[in-house]
């Protein structure tokens, strides 16, 4: 495989993880699919990295422990302003 499609497959495998984690944490996993999970990560991901910038606690790059604690925190936050959002 070409390293463009590894990178891809494991930031989708990361980004399912992560959603699936939060979703967990969220008590959200009985709503949610695989494919919201990976959408949910993604996107948590981009949040978390933006909110860790803002608060100066170090840029979240590259696949390591940090960067998966960060999606996760992103993630939660993710789903927490959706469930305000559908509350309404």
């Amino acid at each position: 495989m070409m390293p463009e499609v590894n990178s891809l497959i494991v930031w989708i495998i990361l980004g399912g993880l992560s959603g699936w984690i939060a979703s967990k944490i969220m008590g959200r996993d009985s709503q949610m699919g695989i494919f919201l999970n990976i959408v949910v990560g993604v996107i948590g991901a981009f949040i978390g990295g933006w909110l860790v910038g803002i608060l100066g606690l170090g840029p979240a790059t590259g696949l390591n422990i940090w960067s998966f604690i960060v999606s996760i925190l992103g993630a939660v936050v993710l789903l927490f302003l959706v469930g305000l959002v559908a509350r309404r």
